[in-house]
């Protein structure tokens, strides 16, 4: 299926919690139809111990969102626009 929203791109997440909520995708998954949006859906991550960690950590990082859930910014905006005309 062609993905509306490529790697890069700036968008607006237009339904659930974190609606209004403009971001740059981070990545895109075709195969589960899901993106990653630089700073919605933040999730706690508990890294294990490790060399790089040697205490562990609590990191928050980005979960996936649908793909039907997210607009193009310039198309957003556009549509904004001819709504209050």
């Amino acid at each position: 299926m062609k993905s509306s929203v490529k790697k890069g791109e700036e968008v607006v997440v237009i339904a659930g919690s974190a609606k209004g909520s403009r971001g740059k995708v981070l990545a895109v998954f075709p195969k589960t139809q899901r993106v990653l949006v630089e700073g919605v859906n933040m999730l706690t991550h508990h890294e294990r111990k490790s060399d790089k960690n040697p205490e562990g950590a609590v990191v928050k990082r980005e979960g996936g969102i649908h793909i039907s859930n997210v607009m193009s910014a310039g198309r957003f905006d556009s549509r904004k626009k001819a709504s209050k005309k």
